[in-house]
């Protein structure tokens, strides 16, 4: 559908020694004749019914493959034959010590380091959905071609360097982003490598047990669910070995699993998502926090009602309201509805379709549709909100200048007692980086930016620069904030009118998420005062404990920790020493069966990790031994059992151990010599052991 009509396609002959025909003919196939130049004259519009209507203005759509007009110019009759292509392909060939120039691998690794390389400068970081599985796919793709000639070490990323020597200087930005380009891709290789081993030992085996010409969908399922084996590189292997993957009992095996899924969620969607509600709210509380209107709607129990009650839980829908629908990470508003002595607590407000909801309880009075009613919002909590989202957008802006253009907003949660800001990186932040950050941003809140809010329509708002979120949907018209002309973004929340009111802004953790996407929480503004005063609090207590003042603080700290770390360490000593003066006095318990020393015994006071040390003692000493030593801790049971080598025949240590901590509520497992477990019902300890020579009887006459 869309603009259409006639093509032409222009053709290269790159002479008769090259094997292929000319266009249209059974020969085609070949490399002779390569399509170089394609124009199709725009003539039509196609609609879904495949008619066609005259364009009022036709027009030629042309396109010319550069690097196959390269590979002419150059003598070549493939683009793998141009510079560009050969010299990735040798850097290649040399990690791989690969002979053969020619082999298919190396151009898929060639072509693919270009992609994924232009795909991370502008942005991208591999992830599970949209253009990010896009560049993971490939990526991994590249490393299982890698993996084909006997590379078995990371090697993808080391191509940059030779992208870079032969595109950089058209490009920029690959020079400037190469390092963090390099990362980005071993990080994602280190993470694959794994899972490529296990997922192509698994998938060669069942190549050599199939039978027929088509992998089972429960094959199939086993790698991806199991081993995170992507299911298109499994197509993909198949497809290049002639075989056929079976993806209906793929997809019967994966929706069974959402089944699963679903039935163990304990997660419920709120009231209202499947309402029809044919009502458009306006929202009018940029400007306003209070604000007159007659209810249009209520909602109880997911059915529009005409009145409520004193305790009915609802909704209330407005055609006009000074509520924020929570939208864009921020929260909904929280606030009162009121009326004569009639009082609607709002807890939240959301939207559905068009319509904010204001979720929450009658707590006085009747109210009814139809009504004029005082709309109130929070307007402590409201401003708290606003403060944490104005420096949501100060914190991003401050990201891309310090760790460069890649990153980009994956997601934020914007309450009225903190922020949770997620973005693109690779890589932790660094403690001074994240210091860096922190000191920036409180500068932009010092210098008192002016923000201001500019309705326009999109092209209007992009060439502003104003910054979009990938994958969010935008009308014709936006709203453009800035603060000043450090930060320009698209945004529909509330916000601050100057900078300076945020007051303060702290980072209070950053951490990874998921792979490529890191989390910043942070509080701002009175809960920034607070946190700083819990943290003097914490350091003032700190500095009374280990007698010292803010000065010498941290040598103080280390000298406790170190002491500390002493003690434990001459504790360790004691206690070994202690495992060994039992072991010795329990060396004449023991009792002979069968010419093999049986010993079972508690020992108290002992570390756990000190049983091993024991137990080897006692085998030592005793020569021919069976030997299971316990410790209680609290409701825990450790739990150590080793036979002498020449006895493993007749008892193992692993059967010993099992037998003993199925007693104590408990198991275990280990070698012949030596095996360890634990157990939780220390009541029955005493028994176990006691039931340890007849088992041992009955295992030398078995």
């Amino acid at each position: 559908t869309g603009p259409c009509g006639p093509c032409t396609e222009i053709f290269y002959d790159h002479g008769e020694q090259i094997v292929g025909g000319p266009p249209g003919t059974p020969e085609e196939d070949g490399d002779r004749y390569i399509e170089i130049w394609n124009l199709v004259f725009m003539q039509y519009n196609r609609d879904a019914s495949g008619n066609m209507a005259s364009l009022p203005k036709p027009s030629v759509d042309t396109g010319m493959g550069l690097e196959r007009l390269v590979a002419i110019l150059q003598d070549g009759h493939s683009n793998y034959d141009i510079d560009l292509f050969q010299n990735l392909i040798n850097a290649i060939a040399k990690i791989a010590d690969c002979d053969d120039l020619n082999n298919a691998s190396l151009k898929v690794i060639a072509d693919h380091i270009r992609s994924c390389a232009f795909l991370v400068v502008d942005g991208v970081v591999p992830s599970n959905e949209g253009r990010g599985y896009v560049l993971r796919r490939i990526i991994r793709r590249a490393i299982r071609h890698g993996h084909k000639l006997g590379i078995r070490q990371a090697f993808f990323h080391k191509l940059v360097a030779a992208l870079n020597k032969e595109m950089g200087e058209a490009y920029p930005e690959l020079t400037r982003l190469a390092p963090q380009v390099e990362k980005v891709l071993l990080q994602e290789e280190t993470r694959f490598a794994e899972t490529l081993d296990q997922g192509m030992t698994l998938l060669e085996s069942a190549f050599a047990d199939l039978k027929g010409d088509t992998i089972a969908g429960d094959t199939v399922f086993k790698l991806y669910d199991t081993y995170g084996f992507p299911v298109d590189l499994t197509a993909d292997i198949a497809r290049e070995r002639g075989l056929k993957v079976d993806m209906a009992g793929f997809e019967a095996d994966m929706e069974a699993q959402r089944e699963r899924a679903r039935a163990a969620s304990h997660f419920e969607v709120a009231g209202g998502d499947d309402l029809n509600i044919d009502i458009s709210t306006q929202f009018t509380g940029y400007d306003n926090l209070t604000g007159e209107n007659a209810i249009a709607a209520i909602i109880k129990d997911g059915v529009a009602v005409e009145k409520l009650s004193n305790g009915d839980q609802a909704m209330l829908v407005f055609e006009q309201t000074p509520f924020y629908a929570e939208s864009g990470g921020q929260m909904g508003d929280h606030g009162e509805i009121a009326v004569g002595d009639a009082i609607f607590t709002v807890t939240d407000t959301r939207k559905q379709g068009s319509a904010f909801l204001h979720i929450g309880q009658l707590t006085s009075g009747s109210i009814s549709v139809g009504e004029q009613v005082t709309t109130s919002v929070d307007g402590v909590c409201r401003q708290q909100t606003a403060i944490h989202h104005s420096v949501t957008h100060l914190l991003h802006a401050v990201l891309r200048q310090i760790l460069g253009d890649h990153v980009q907003q994956k997601g934020s949660m914007v309450t009225d007692d903190k922020l949770r800001f997620d973005f693109a990186h690779f890589e932790a932040i660094k403690p001074a980086e994240l210091r860096e950050i922190e000191l920036l941003v409180n500068d932009k809140i010092r210098e008192n930016l002016a923000v201001d809010t500019k309705v326009m329509n999109i092209d209007e708002a992009k060439s502003t620069g104003a910054m979009a979120l990938f994958g969010e949907k935008y009308g014709d018209d936006v709203r453009v904030l800035s603060m000043g002309d450090f930060s320009v973004e698209l945004c529909g929340g509330t916000h601050v009118k100057r900078t300076g009111d945020i007051g303060l802004f702290k980072i209070t953790s950053e951490q990874g998420v998921a792979a490529g996407v890191r989390r910043i929480e942070a509080v701002a503004g009175l809960h920034a005062l607070k946190w700083t005063s819990q943290n003097e609090q914490i350091i003032s207590d700190t500095t009374e404990l280990v007698k010292g003042s803010r000065d010498n603080l941290i040598s103080k700290v280390e000298l406790v920790v170190e002491k500390n770390r002493s003690l434990e360490k001459e504790l360790q000593q004691l206690k070994s020493k202690l495992a060994s003066s039992q072991g010795s006095d329990l060396a004449g318990q023991a009792i002979e069966i069968n010419g093999i020393k049986v010993l079972a015994a508690k020992l108290d006071g002992v570390e756990p990790k000190a049983l091993r040390d024991t137990v080897d003692q006692l085998k030592n000493k005793l020569h021919t031994a069976a030997i299971i030593l316990a410790v209680v801790n609290g409701d825990k049971i450790a739990l150590v059992a080793g036979v002498t080598k020449a006895e493993t025949d007749m008892v193992k240590a692993g059967d010993l151990l099992k037998m003993v901590a199925e007693q104590v509520g408990g198991k275990g497992g280990g070698r012949p010599d030596m095996a360890q477990g634990g157990g939780s019902e220390p009541a029955n300890l005493d028994a176990a052991l006691a039931s340890v020579e007849g088992w041992i009887h009955s295992q030398i006459e078995d």
